[in-house]
């Protein structure tokens, strides 16, 4: 008896511990990530919105989907499916379903007792039925080939285009210092495994780009610690310029302001790069050093954070439209 009151007594004193830690943990974590885009992935990479970016050295982990886009998820195709056995596909037309009356009638002779065509005996029907096999055979052939010619894909510039949609600058060897290395301050790596994107001409990034990403990558930190929104819009698409204004407007209902200063790249990387309609695209893994603390702002308590350096690994893609500048477009965290 007394030992089951003891029980449900320890299991009540763990439950008030457990229910006024949570709302403390949640509350940690969330303020923990309080740098722009507050740790989560949101925004749109084009077609690619819904496809994950090659893994990098920079970010060899995969990239957590992104939970908060304006794009819609397009429907994928799928081939037609074909049942039957050899002789029984599309588009196989006379010569299957002869070689296959020719072949179907060889084995019901065969099952009773005629041969394969009937009437064998001796030397003379062994070559028959050996020339009937080979008729068969070269029946079969000849209808197998024409059917293969007939349903094979046809390409508009031969296999030369199965690479086009390659970046020559994903062919560049990946950073050894800090930054983006040796262009520059501009991007010097590529994803692992980039796949050539799909229906996409190829992009030319040049050691300015590279600059700009890494430029972008400080100046939308500071805007959205300086809480500017004017500049906020110039940097980033309206997409993120709305998801960025809807999280300073939280912030501001509870009293705080997230500061992040002290900015500095520390390596990065090309994942993917390419074009899309009229619209350059470019993703890119960046692993940064930044001063991120959250402060009250009536009393201007530190409530999470400190002067201390954190570092970061995000993916950031940016878009640049025709004759246009590049912009924040997404962002994205790491496993």
């Amino acid at each position: 008896m007394m030992s089951s009151k003891r029980i449900r007594a320890s299991f009540k004193a763990f439950a008030v511990v457990m229910a006024l830690a949570l709302p403390t943990a949640i509350a940690i974590s969330s303020v923990a990530d309080a740098r722009v885009g507050r740790g989560g992935s949101a925004g749109s990479r084009g077609s690619n919105t819904f496809s994950a970016p090659p893994a990098t050295k920079t970010a060899p982990g995969s990239a957590q989907p992104i939970q908060r886009s304006q794009a819609q998820p397009t429907a994928p195709t799928t081939a037609p499916q074909t049942t039957g056995g050899l002789f029984n596909r599309p588009g196989m037309g006379m010569l299957g379903g002869l070689a296959a009356g020719f072949l179907g009638a060889g084995l019901l002779g065969m099952l009773f007792g005629g041969g394969l065509f009937g009437g064998l005996g001796g030397l003379a029907s062994f070559l028959g039925l050996l020339l009937q096999v080979g008729l068969i055979a070269l029946v079969a052939m000849f209808a197998l080939r024409w059917w293969r010619s007939r349903n094979a894909p046809s390409y508009a510039s031969g296999p030369a285009n199965i690479d086009a949609g390659r970046s020559p600058q994903q062919d560049r060897p990946a950073p050894q210092g800090g930054g983006f290395g040796g262009l520059g301050g501009g991007l010097a790596g590529t994803g692992a495994g980039a796949a050539a994107p799909v229906a996409r001409g190829p992009i030319k990034i040049t050691p300015d780009d590279y600059d700009a990403f890494e430029r972008l990558l400080g100046d939308v930190q500071t805007a959205w610690s300086n809480e500017d929104k004017t500049t906020l819009a110039r940097l980033t698409t309206p997409e993120m310029e709305q998801y960025f204004t809807a999280d300073l407007a939280d912030n501001a209902a509870k009293g705080l302001v997230n500061k992040v200063t002290d900015v500095k790249l520390l390596q990065g990387d090309l994942a993917e790069a390419w074009h899309e309609g009229s619209d350059d695209y470019a993703t890119v893994a960046m692993r940064f050093a930044l001063v991120d603390k959250t402060i009250e702002h009536a009393t201007g308590r530190v409530v999470e954070g400190s002067d201390q350096p954190t570092e970061a690994t995000e993916l950031w893609t940016f878009v640049r439209p025709k004759n246009a500048d590049w912009m924040l477009s997404a962002i994205q965290q790491t496993h």
